[in-house]
């Protein structure tokens, strides 16, 4: 008879039952496969469950499955962490590799972040107005690059380019201003046809959950290719996704009412109970905490996202991820990217006694986040961490 086990949880853990993220782990010596997060264990679904769909390298294919099913292995996966599991079922968070969790399809990233962009806005044009005409109007974005979308804890080279000298003209090299941009991402499990746009309404049919994000950016590289059609190599050699990603049931605590948008936007944008999500990160520099950005200021509600990308007929496909942009408050010690904390490195940092900008080779970072938990207490979302290498 095989043994069994019982997962025990400690109180303050932010990985209860009632949270349950999804990854994708390797045993030692095993081969890729889902499992749900329980205190410091994780749970093999395919054993617990006995379902073939979880014996897979990603998520996609219960992604795929819809709102009704993953409701139905959510409920499952509750009632099998409150029994004894089979031994086989149980491992040690520490003792596997995790993987990314999705295969990805493709990659958007938005300015969603009021203070954010008005804190750039005064940076990058200190005699204009900080907004442009269309900032509240719509959610700013951009089609990032799905392929270099990296699991938590893979190194991130620093990226060469082409810089803008003294004298304006260029030369190829290292970024000198290497940046981070503490974000929240959104995966669609259920996609969506071509020429049909999605509502802010249909955002819980198609939106299976979400994950921590840091979308690395080399701010010389970006300020010199970026006009006039915006982002490209300055972003698209790394962004880092988180190894766990939470289910949007478990931030039902969570919801709270979105911040008033002046003016109203179009009617393909409004909601009829707008609402964002009360997280609040943390951004770590070296083992030093020097930002606490908080997600519920954000402007455009990620429903307000996922309408605008679609609006114009874009498909979704499963294992789509888009991004909120940097989270950032009005505060400094709120800014989400180092290009704000530090004012465009006119303000240096005092990190660990040094006064630091922008990144060096052999810097970490570690972006971490927590919610209300339903039921009480607090979940905390996987964390998102990189360290910088040399080519």
């Amino acid at each position: 008879m095989s043994s069994r086990v019982r997962i025990e949880v400690p109180e303050d853990s932010g990985f209860g039952p009632t949270h349950l993220p999804y990854c994708v782990f390797r045993p030692r010596g095993g081969e890729p496969r889902v499992g749900a997060r329980l205190g410091d264990s994780i749970i093999d679904l395919a054993v617990a469950l006995d379902d073939p769909m979880f014996a897979q390298p990603s998520l996609n294919a219960f992604m795929t499955q819809g709102p009704q099913c993953w409701r139905e292995v959510r409920e499952l996966v509750h009632a099998a962490a409150e029994t004894e599991l089979p031994a086989a079922a149980v491992h040690s968070v520490r003792a596997v590799q995790l993987d990314l969790p999705v295969e990805i399809g493709d990659y958007v990233d938005f300015y969603a972040s009021l203070d954010h962009a008005t804190a750039m806005g005064r940076m990058l044009r200190p005699d204009g107005e900080p907004l442009l005409p269309n900032w509240k109007h719509l959610p700013v974005g951009y089609h990032g690059r799905a392929g270099t979308v990296v699991v938590s804890g893979t190194a991130i080279t620093r990226p060469h380019g082409q810089l803008r000298t003294a004298s304006g003209a260029p030369e190829f090299g290292p970024t000198r201003r290497l940046d981070i941009e503490a974000e929240l991402g959104f995966l669609v499990g259920s996609g969506s046809p071509l020429g049909t746009p999605l509502r802010t309404g249909d955002f819980a049919e198609h939106i299976f959950g979400v994950a921590l994000v840091n979308d690395w950016s080399a701010r010389d590289i970006q300020g010199w290719e970026a006009q006039p059609l915006g982002p490209f190599l300055g972003k698209s050699f790394a962004t880092t996704l988180s190894a766990w990603v939470t289910p949007l049931d478990a931030l039902a605590a969570a919801r709270i009412p979105l911040p008033a948008q002046d003016p109203a936007p179009l009617p393909y944008l409004q909601d009829s109970a707008p609402w964002s999500l009360d997280i609040d990160l943390g951004v770590e520099w070296n083992g030093q905490i020097v930002s606490t950005p908080p997600f519920r200021r954000m402007y455009w509600s990620p429903a307000q996202m996922l309408a605008h990308m679609t609006v114009n007929g874009a498909s979704t496909r499963t294992g789509d991820l888009f991004a909120s942009g940097t989270i950032s408050g009005p505060e400094r010690h709120e800014r989400g990217s180092l290009m704000e904390l530090t004012w465009a490195g006119t303000d240096p940092v005092d990190l660990n006694g040094d006064k630091r900008t922008f990144l060096e080779d052999g810097d970490e970072i570690a972006i971490t986040a927590s919610a209300p938990a339903v039921g009480g207490g607090r979940l905390t979302l996987g964390e998102v961490r990189g360290r910088i290498t040399r080519q």
